[in-house]
């Protein structure tokens, strides 16, 4: 017997409703890589790190079961209005997912060459950064959970702050690294944990801006720096 229109729907429904799930919970998942992975440096705990490492593996399988879950759905359901627009981008929210975690992972590794030799004092506050690119990981989540395109454009609004910090962390490290040669292989470690955090607040980004176009249909990539100047007091 063929299927009804109405139960297809119901259907389809349900399918949607699995591949929010699955966003959520590889949310959770990056959100906590990046906190173990930070709190792998800033307390030297290398066993903490292992994990990261090893835990990455179910981000990266939940990404390809959401991406076959949204082409099913494009396939066999061809969504129309929001709920296409939905499954389109679920695919490239569960991509950043994943980069997230990836992220999460190298500052990580970092963290367990870092803690092979002697702690080395640095100028900056990883943890400062690292609550900064967090928070808008979860804000973007939130976002998506709430469909909420205004806490989305906070997020992108935000990135502008990471930049600015990432900045003046580099130049602080390149600064240590001309007055103490010896350190440069350390240094350079975190020179890449900021970078990472950097590139982790970037991602939450775009999950930002995807959020806005399900929600409107809008695309406000590369927006971010005017919204800045626009709302900056001359």
């Amino acid at each position: 017997m063929m299927a009804t229109p109405m139960k297809m729907a119901r259907q389809f429904d349900q399918e949607l409703e699995q591949i929010k799930q699955d966003l959520l919970r590889m949310g959770s998942l990056a959100e906590t890589a990046v906190d173990k992975s930070i709190i792998s440096v800033t307390t030297r705990n290398s066993e903490l790190a292992r994990d990261v490492v090893i835990e990455d593996i179910t981000l990266n399988r939940m990404e390809l079961a959401v991406e076959e879950q949204a082409f099913r759905l494009l396939a066999l359901r061809q969504p129309l209005a929001t709920d296409l627009r939905l499954t389109t981008a679920a695919m490239r929210i569960a991509t950043e997912l994943e980069r997230i975690g990836d992220q999460a992972v190298n500052i990580a590794e970092r963290a367990m060459e870092l803690n092979s030799s002697e702690p080395l004092q640095v100028p900056i506050d990883l943890k400062v950064m690292a609550d900064m690119a967090l928070g808008m990981v979860t804000s973007s989540i939130d976002a998506f959970v709430h469909q909420d395109p205004k806490l989305a454009i906070k997020v992108c609004q935000r990135d502008v702050e990471v930049d600015l910090l990432d900045d003046e962390y580099v130049q602080k490290i390149l600064a240590c690294m001309v007055q103490e040669s010896r350190w440069v292989t350390r240094l350079h470690h975190f020179l890449i944990i900021v970078r990472n955090l950097e590139r982790i607040a970037d991602l939450a980004t775009n999950i930002a801006e995807d959020i806005v176009f399900i929600v409107e249909g809008r695309v406000i990539k590369h927006q971010c720096e005017e919204w800045m100047l626009v709302s900056t007091p001359t």
